[in-house]
């Protein structure tokens, strides 16, 4: 096996990586610090038309490169075109970030059937679809390569009116170690990042009691960053990882290590 020297291990030059929902939000940051690191990005949206231009018009204003792809990764034949146009511009596919989501709140006895079905297609169906064309056009390619989808401590940890989302990251959480059992064979990869309270703009001023609760619980005492989530990807998609696959990466400022009773 060929071990990269440690200053050349997140080096991504020559890969192309595509991040789900990276129009806005988190997803943003990972596509911004893969770019950072070499890779020619796809910047995946659904509807943030204006936010995945922006980040590819940053990308490109760094010296690298980018391509915003529109596709419903909760539908197959979408998930199909994105893979299908990532080739067409850039020949080949090494890295999928799954990151797509939602994240609604509904209590459990007055959630509807569609609440349930919108937040599990986003979530999970997205996560099997988006990996199993991202892993063929893989063994297509014959080189192996890797998936990280991200999860959340609440697949672990329910959080109320949150059972939908609870579900379909614990979801996402088995279904990415059964993905490593079955891909490994082929030299592909599948890790799961966890992240805890990740900030974003004017979240100290819509939910200002749960920030300062999850800052108290965490023993970093800080609530997470996109690069710090971004850091996590990059390192399970890096040779970094070479023999780890089927893992849990929780990103979280250590806050799962607290007793619970």
């Amino acid at each position: 096996m060929n071990i990269p020297s440690p200053k050349n291990l997140l080096n991504f030059t020559g890969k192309v990586v595509i991040v789900t929902g990276s129009g806005s939000g988190l997803g943003s940051g990972i596509a911004l610090r893969f770019a950072e690191a070499g890779a020619a990005v796809v910047v995946n949206y659904r509807s943030s038309t204006a936010g995945a231009k922006e980040m590819v018009a940053k990308i490109e204003a760094m010296g690298g490169q980018a391509i915003a792809i529109q596709a419903d990764v909760t539908q197959k034949t979408e998930v199909e075109r994105l893979i299908t146009q990532t080739i067409t511009v850039f020949g080949r596919l090494d890295v999928l970030i799954n990151n797509a989501g939602l994240y609604p709140l509904a209590s459990l006895l007055d959630m509807s059937e569609a609440d349930w079905d919108m937040v599990l297609d986003s979530n999970l169906r997205s996560t099997f679809l988006c990996t199993q064309a991202a892993a063929r056009q893989m063994i297509a390619q014959g080189e192996g390569g890797a998936i990280v989808n991200i999860a959340s401590i609440e697949g672990e940890n329910p959080a109320p009116m949150h059972s939908h989302y609870n579900a379909a990251k614990g979801g996402v959480i088995m279904h990415t170690a059964a993905a490593a059992y079955e891909l490994g064979p082929h030299g592909i990869r599948v890790n799961v990042v966890s992240p805890g309270l990740i900030w974003r703009e004017g979240l100290e001023q819509a939910w200002p009691d749960g920030v300062e609760r999850f800052k108290q619980a965490a023993p970093l005492g800080r609530l997470g960053l996109p690069d710090d989530v971004a850091d996590a990807c990059l390192f399970l998609a890096s040779p970094a990882a070479r023999w780890i696959t089927g893992a849990n990466l929780r990103v979280d400022g250590g806050v799962m290590t607290k007793q619970i009773f």
